[in-house]
């Protein structure tokens, strides 16, 4: 959980950053060296200036002048370079830094139980993983090395200034106070406004995938004028936020510049004045430097609180990405056993299970299916018959009992293993944005075009992909939009078919399809099913009367077991079921 420790600067977290840095040390120390040099020069530059004043131009010595012009321009030559180095590396660096976290967040996520995923907003995930990751990159980029530079150059120009002339050095000191002071509180007040600016940015993106996602239901309900205002509510929190952090840049710059000019101001007149006194014309270049080493010192000032607030920025993104990082959601994969050949015996003994504490959804279910059997489930909704089906996968851990393949307890085999023996088959089909040769072999190398061709002639939907423009080659778009329902059926069913599944879960994958795209499924769940264990959350009655087996479920507990014939003649739930759902379908 994201917390605000009220610190301007979380150095646990910095050191947790910068040890993700370990990799490319080389390039740590060389944009180091190069902030180290960029200092020096900048020192060297306002000397140089001095020193072309009082011993070139007052003396009126050519020569002299132009070699102090040629050696400032080496000068200034070396440090066009490091600041070329610099602003590079540092960029690469920070790039390459969330390379590497943006992996380690996008796998963790992909560990995550189902559960998380259910209590979490899409939306603020995406945020996590795209536009948090770039202001970590800035912290490297925009923020730390440029921080340290600015840092290296005041003491540098501090230093400098001591050792022409104390006296002027300590009239500028003396307004230091003052402009660390401001810069101080501006910068606890940017990390409150920046943690709300991140808040208000991941409220948005949620708000506005949800929509997008969601946009045919807020046209149905005509919702547009109503999601209009909640937007327009969203977005003003999310401006407001933002104009705070304009308001504190637009009081401290200001004062910033304000000290700058007097100390510019104090510098001329004393230093003019010490002149007049001693009757000292060195002390004209000694000016000249002071003016160059005053910029060097105040403005650094002015951009540390700048780049302070890139740094902030970036540290409340990463304190957001690390507490995803550090989330413990996963299921355990304590498992050793992988088994290339599973038979598919499948044993529910007493399993008991709620997605909510306390809250119990399944209630000591217990039934076994035999290698090559197909089982129908049947109930109403909210029976908990889904619910088999994502604890088979161990989408979720069970909270007591025991679920066995092949007499193995699942938890025995590692997931990996156990998911590559069971084929789903969903209602609500997800495709991605991709071609249907892709969406079918989901990439996997040892599933070549000839496969999938040869399994969709077999089940029969060959014909109907190859009239598609491009055939198999055919981008679907995000989620498979340009396919009809059916047709996205019938696309996910040639996917679970084509992974050869031991086990194969059919949960009321033909609801929504139309009657041609039936007619092609139930001919083709004969083929898939046939020599393999089939679960099928019914919903047609044709796949409930062929069925070796049905459950029928209620309340999370199983009521009734046997085949359509015998819980038919038992005149129970089922055949209550039967007559309220199924019997219209039957005459038809």
């Amino acid at each position: 959980m994201e917390t605000n420790s009220g610190k301007a600067f979380d150095y646990n977290l910095f050191r947790r950053l910068v040890a993700h840095t370990r990799p490319y040390r080389t390039t740590f120390y060389g944009v180091a060296l190069a902030a180290i040099l960029l200092s020096i020069f900048a020192v060297l530059t306002a000397s140089f200036a001095g020193r072309i004043v009082n011993e070139a131009i007052k003396v009126n010595d050519s020569e002299r002048l132009l070699y102090l012009v040629l050696l400032m321009f080496g000068v200034l030559l070396g440090q066009v370079i490091c600041q070329l180095f610099f602003n590079y590396y540092a960029n690469w660096l920070g790039q390459s830094v969330i390379k590497d976290v943006r992996v380690s967040l996008f796998k963790k996520m992909m560990g995550f139980r189902m559960q998380y995923f259910d209590n979490s907003s899409i939306g603020v995930l995406v945020t996590r993983a795209v536009a948090d990751m770039q202001r970590i990159g800035e912290i490297f980029s925009q923020g730390f090395f440029v921080i340290i530079s600015d840092l290296l150059k005041m003491v540098a120009a501090g230093s400098y200034m001591l050792y022409l002339n104390w006296k002027l050095a300590l009239i500028v000191f003396a307004l230091l106070p003052i402009i660390l002071y401001a810069t101080r509180l501006f910068q606890k007040a940017m990390k409150v406004a920046f943690i709300e600016v991140r808040a208000q940015v991941s409220n948005l993106n949620s708000f506005v995938q949800e929509r997008i996602t969601g946009m045919k239901i807020v046209q149905l309900f005509t919702r547009e004028r109503i999601e209009k205002e909640n937007f327009r509510k969203i977005n003003e929190k999310h401006q407001n936020a933002w104009l705070k952090t304009v308001w504190y840049n637009s009081i401290f710059f200001p004062i910033a510049e304000i000290v700058s000019a007097i100390a510019i101001g104090l510098v001329v007149y004393f230093g003019v004045l010490q002149d007049l006194n001693s009757i000292n014309q060195d002390n004209i270049g000694t000016i000249i430097s002071f003016l160059f080493l005053i910029e060097m010192l105040f403005r650094p000032l002015r951009q540390i609180a700048d780049k302070f607030n890139t740094l902030q920025m970036g540290m409340v993104a990463a304190n957001r990405v690390f507490s995803i990082l550090d989330t413990e959601s996963q299921i355990e994969d304590a498992g050793t056993l992988v088994k290339e050949d599973v038979k598919g015996a499948i044993s529910f003994a007493d399993v008991r299970f709620g997605y909510v504490e306390d809250e119990e959804v399944l209630h000591g279910i217990s039934f076994g299916v035999k290698a090559g059997e197909t089982v129908a489930i049947v109930g109403a909704t909210g029976a908990g018959k889904s619910t088999i089906v994502n604890l088979l996968n161990r989408f979720y851990e069970i909270n007591s009992g025991t679920i066995s393949v092949d007499g193995v307890d699942i938890k025995d085999y590692t997931l990996a293993s156990l998911r590559s023996h069971i084929a789903v088959v969903l209602q609500d089909v997800f495709l991605f944005a991709d071609t249907i040769a892709n969406n079918i072999s989901l990439e996997d190398k040892g599933i070549d075009i000839a496969d999938i061709e040869a399994a969709a002639k077999e089940i029969g939907v060959h014909e109907f992909i190859s009239s598609l423009p491009g055939s198999y080659a055919y981008n679907v778009k995000e989620r498979g939009t340009m396919l009809s329902s059916g047709q996205r059926q019938l696309i996910a069913f040639l996917r679970a078919y084509v992974s050869n599944p031991s086990i194969l879960v059919l949960d009321e994958a033909t609801s929504s399809i139309d009657t041609y795209s039936e007619q092609l499924i139930q001919s083709a769940t004969e083929k898939i099913t046939e020599g393999r264990t089939s679960i099928i959350i019914a919903h047609r009655l044709a796949t409930i009367k062929k069925a070796d087996m049905i459950l029928v479920m209620d309340a999370g507990k199983i009521v009734e077991t046997g085949t359509h014939q015998k819980l038919l003649k038992e005149n129970g739930y089922y055949n209550a079921l039967y007559e309220a759902q199924f019997l219209v379908e039957d005459v038809a």
